[in-house]
């Protein structure tokens, strides 16, 4: 069996179409169907069911199409360690992350990481923290980086940080005048908070629930930037890690205050791989990188290395 045959029927698993799989592997339709024929010959079974709506897989094509993908992404993964061997530093790694928090840690990352390793390729999924978990036991993803994950086997933590949110507000704010804030407090201000979806609205909630307060926000939105703007055009205060709001911190628009007490809001962000696959020099190198940017940006005092 030619990997060439897996290459073509992937491609026409992912886009349902003889015509489009020619058209993106820059072939002539006849030749996905040879191909296709070859591994049918090759499994003694029908893969797919021709119709003038497109192709639909049979048992047989369902139960190679679950594992063709894996082992094509597998086959690169070795081409880049191969490449290391040789002492080519290049390649490309692929990043799944979740929540806003998390994009405002890759950004800063990725960028200083590429100005230093300019021949490395990257691509960053942003999608639920189980789906990327999902997405590094699949071989999708070399790297994860989770905030609010619930706990989940098959994946290796290799450092959890964490999170410390604060009050957020402009300098202009009556807020401002604190050098921390009170629980309490917070219900004398208009807040802005993300929608009930979001773990740490939840985390609000129930922090909101054991002081015996109403949280009643004047905005609820599933935005991050909808957040900062209502912050900074002084509309409303938000609760949020300094981290997603360090460029506007930097500028002298917002300020971070820290909530009083031992009451605060803390979660934890993950950098998660698989336990049981080699990384290539790309992904170890960036991994490493990630977990000092961790380190110096995040609480060191729980920063835990797995």
């Amino acid at each position: 069996m030619q990997i060439r045959a897996l290459m073509y029927f992937d491609e026409l698993v992912r886009t349902n179409s003889m015509r489009q799989a020619a058209e993106n592997l820059n072939v002539a339709p006849t030749a996905i169907s040879r191909q296709i024929e070859n591994l049918e010959s090759h499994f003694g079974a029908p893969l797919v069911e021709r119709s003038a709506r497109g192709v639909k897989l049979t048992a047989a094509g369902e139960l190679l199409a679950a594992r063709a993908g894996r082992t094509l992404r597998e086959l690169d993964h070795v081409q880049q360690l191969i490449d290391d061997l040789k002492g080519l530093q290049r390649g490309h790694v692929s990043i799944y992350a979740n929540g806003a928090t998390v994009t405002n840690l890759l950004a800063p990352v990725l960028a200083k990481f590429s100005l230093e390793y300019p021949q490395l390729r990257f691509s960053v999924t942003i999608t639920s923290a189980r789906q990327a978990v999902d997405a590094v036991n699949s071989a999708e993803a070399d790297i994860a980086v989770t905030l609010f994950a619930p706990p989940m086997s098959g994946t290796k933590v290799r450092l959890r940080s964490e999170i410390v949110y604060d009050l957020i507000a402009t300098p202009e704010h009556p807020a401002a005048a604190h050098a921390e804030i009170p629980i309490r407090k917070l219900t004398d201000y208009a807040l802005a908070l993300p929608e009930k979806s979001f773990g740490f609205r939840q985390a609000f909630d129930t922090l909101f629930e054991k002081e015996g307060l109403d949280l009643d926000p004047v905005f609820v939105t599933s935005s991050l930037e909808m957040l900062k703007e209502l912050v900074i055009s002084g509309a409303a205060v938000t609760l949020l890690p300094a981290l997603t709001v360090r460029r506007e911190i930097e500028a002298g628009q917002l300020l971070a205050i820290p909530l009083s007490g031992k009451t605060g809001i803390r979660t934890h962000i993950d950098l998660c791989v698989a336990p049981d696959r080699q990384l290539s020099f790309a992904a170890t190198t960036l991994l490493d990188f990630i977990e000092t940017f961790m380190r110096e940006h995040t609480d060191s005092r729980t920063a835990r290395k797995g």
